[in-house]
């Protein structure tokens, strides 16, 4: 009897080898190489499906397709619909990704709940039973005639179950439950996960229904199965956000009819999850006054401009300075005091310094580097900037202050929330618009912006 063969395949990246290692040739992740039988997924990669075999299908010239027809379809939730590029798309894939308890579910049975009068709609629930998940409906108030639920694991009953329902909208949650039982492997295994996604998608595909697939994330943030399943969805959601907080980001890591660079903003309360129209507000609420440290900044999310508390605190440090940053990348903090030390003229590394991004943002774009080293600087020094003042600017590592991009669009959203000041680039001051009730304070590099803002000699 011939030996069965085996791979091995990453969990991060979706790499195959043929030999195991402590650590993925390819990404460098260890201990993410998971054994697989391609013998148990069925041969010639075919997908099995319950349906009827379809006609032979004819290449067609573009020019040919019609594409006249509107084939989105609101979510009834104003901020899921933004993150999605304007709402769903039928006959796509949608992959929510996030944290146990982030909101998955909640934001999932809510859509279903606002479009049931327009589709019929198939909930499959692999982790709960039927009674559990009418408790929670129950909750958000969800009941109509129109949402089917099937309590099942195996994604041939869930195809025969699309068969006989033919839903416009279906819900998986979630992927890791759902296993193919002609398939050796274990449930939410790599083989599993993308046997299961393939099979669903093919149906999708043919048919034209909407698919949303909930799946959990593991210990290091990313999300569980193979990573090839990002490549196989249409669409890649995630929810950010502590559990210990109301607020919650949802933001699209991949969208092939959108932008990726839009996030929306939620509330979680007793009747679930509440879109937050005015998230720059809800940001800055209970910042403290007249404190040293703190310094508030404005950044792009896609077409919305979003403002952002920085906040940061030097202590005295001991033979080894710590450095802490939450919602900042790290190498960005260090060089950021490297160039307040050498440029600026203030000792800040040597001193213990802690950077946190209030409301569980992450600040990726340079915009907020000026806002950085102001916060740095008026902690250093124990002198408030002040309630009224913003900063946007890009640091450069001879100290000089850069433009950014949409910097109008970003001194509206200032003015609007009631800023008077913002310390902006000295050389797009031609550039700005005059905005009622707005005073603007160019600088040409960091030494000048702590000179002028902190009136340190």
């Amino acid at each position: 009897m011939a030996r069965q063969r085996t791979v091995f395949v990453c969990t991060d990246c979706g790499n195959e080898t043929a030999n195991w290692a402590g650590r993925c040739p390819k990404c460098g992740s260890w201990n993410t190489l998971k054994e697989i039988t391609p013998d148990a997924q069925p041969r010639g990669g075919r997908v099995k499906s319950s349906a009827a075999p379809a006609e032979r299908k004819l290449p067609k010239k573009i020019s040919e397709l019609d594409v006249t027809e509107e084939i989105r379809f609101s979510t009834g939730i104003s901020e899921f619909d933004r993150v999605l590029g304007g709402g769903a798309v039928e006959g796509s894939l949608v992959l929510v990704g996030g944290a146990p308890g982030i909101g998955k579910s909640t934001i999932l049975l809510q859509m279903c709940g606002q479009v049931s009068e327009e589709k019929k709609i198939l909930y499959v629930t692999g982790e709960e039973s039927e009674r559990q998940l009418k408790l929670r409906a129950n909750r958000l108030g969800v009941n109509s005639s129109s949402l089917y639920v099937l309590a099942e694991t195996d994604i041939g009953s869930v195809i025969n179950s699309i068969d006989t329902v033919q839903p416009d909208l279906v819900i998986l949650d979630s992927i890791q439950t759902i296993s193919d039982y002609d398939n050796d492997s274990a449930p939410g295994s790599v083989s599993q996960v993308k046997e299961c996604t393939m099979r669903i998608m093919r149906v999708a595909k043919e048919r034209g229904f909407t698919v949303f697939i909930v799946g959990h994330v593991n210990k290091e943030g990313s999300l569980a199965g193979p990573k090839v399943l990002e490549h196989m969805v249409d669409c890649v959601l995630y929810f950010e956000g502590e559990q210990n907080t109301a607020f919650r980001l949802l933001r699209a890591a991949k969208n092939r009819f959108g932008s990726t660079n839009e996030i929306g903003v939620f509330e979680m309360n007793e009747s679930g999850l509440s879109s937050v129209d005015n998230p720059s507000e809800m940001l800055l609420s209970g910042r403290p006054e007249n404190t040293p440290g703190t310094c508030v900044t404005c950044m792009m999310e896609g077409s919305r401009p979003l403002l952002a508390e920085i906040q940061a605190l030097l202590t005295t440090g001991g033979y080894n300075a710590s450095r802490r940053c939450n919602g900042l990348d790290y190498n960005r903090a260090a060089m950021l005091l490297a160039v307040v030390e050498k440029r600026g003229g203030l000792s800040v590394i040597g001193c213990d310094t802690y950077i946190n991004v209030i409301g569980g943002l992450t600040l990726d774009e340079p915009s907020a580097d000026l806002a950085t080293v102001l916060a740095i600087c008026s902690s250093y020094l124990d002198r408030p900037l002040g309630q009224d003042l913003a900063a946007i600017g890009e640091v450069g590592l001879s100290g000089e202050i850069r433009s950014v991009s949409a910097i109008n669009q970003r001194l509206s959203e200032i003015a609007r929330l009631g800023f008077k000041r913002c310390v902006i680039p000295a050389h797009i001051k031609g550039e700005i618009k005059k905005i009622t009730g707005l005073e603007t304070i160019p600088v040409k590099n960091v030494y000048d912006a702590i000179r002028t803002v902190l009136k340190k000699q």
